[in-house]
């Protein structure tokens, strides 16, 4: 499901396959595997680049997975299964004791989104790919943790407005200009090639990864605290339950 490799002081963690990378717990868990292994690495000198193969970094949740069992409460109860996982994913990456760089190579969506804005560091491709909290397409509500991230990234009402409430696409120019893309590159090849210098001079400022991993988890503290409450999630009906996928 992902493969990791280190290129010098540099770990690349790639999702591997076809398709739109739908986050299920096999394809979570198999990428908690990998940071589990990064982690074990000394505390100091070292970066993650994420990216994954095709046109999809990851398009969020595995919907279809989740509503495999024609029973309303097993399939509920699935929902809930990723969700919990992938707050243990996200937070794992914020307690990385190294910088993190979301190489993104094509659509990001709800879910998937918010992965890549729990790393420290946003790069596109913009030949192809968008970024988008596409909820209010398939009638589900925003889970509270969520709306801390896209907060945590997304300084303007405005922007944030028109990520959420108008479900706004938004290519790598745009996400440059709105200030949520670090910077655009013209493939996915040149997106990885960059985020791998980037995380070479991070790796080479010498920080003590323990030190920038608390830094990190005070800067992302509501976020924490959020993830730790919210529970109700897989729900499509507007008028039940506080948030949702």
């Amino acid at each position: 499901m992902c493969t990791l490799q280190r290129n010098g002081d540099v770990f690349i963690l790639t999702i591997t396959g076809g398709g739109e990378h739908r986050l299920n717990p096999t394809l979570i868990d198999s990428i908690r595997a990998a940071l589990g292994r990064v982690k074990s690495e000394p505390a100091h000198s070292t970066a993650l680049v994420t990216t994954a193969e095709g046109d999809f970094y990851s398009s969020g949740y595995d919907l279809a997975w989740a509503r495999a069992d024609p029973d309303p409460a097993r399939s509920l109860a699935r929902a809930r299964v990723m969700s919990e996982k992938l707050r243990l994913l996200v937070e794992d990456l914020i307690s990385l004791p190294m910088p993190t760089i979301a190489a993104v190579n094509g659509n990001a969506s709800a879910a998937g989104f918010i992965l890549a804005l729990s790393h420290d560091y946003v790069m596109m491709r913009d030949d192809v790919g968008r970024l988008s909290m596409g909820e209010l397409e398939i009638n589900y509500r925003l889970s509270m943790w969520f709306v801390r991230v896209l907060r945590s990234k997304i300084g303007s009402p405005q922007i944030l407005r028109d990520v959420v409430l108008r479900a706004e696409k938004i290519d790598a120019r745009r996400g440059v200009e709105w200030g949520i893309v670090d910077s655009a590159h013209a493939t996915a090849a040149a997106t990885i090639a960059a985020a791998v210098d980037l995380g070479a001079d991070m790796a080479a400022r010498r920080w003590d990864g323990k030190l920038y991993a608390a830094n990190r988890r005070t800067v992302f503290a509501e976020v924490l605290v959020a993830m730790a409450s919210d529970e109700t999630v897989g729900d499509t009906s507007a008028d039940k339950g506080r948030s949702k996928m």
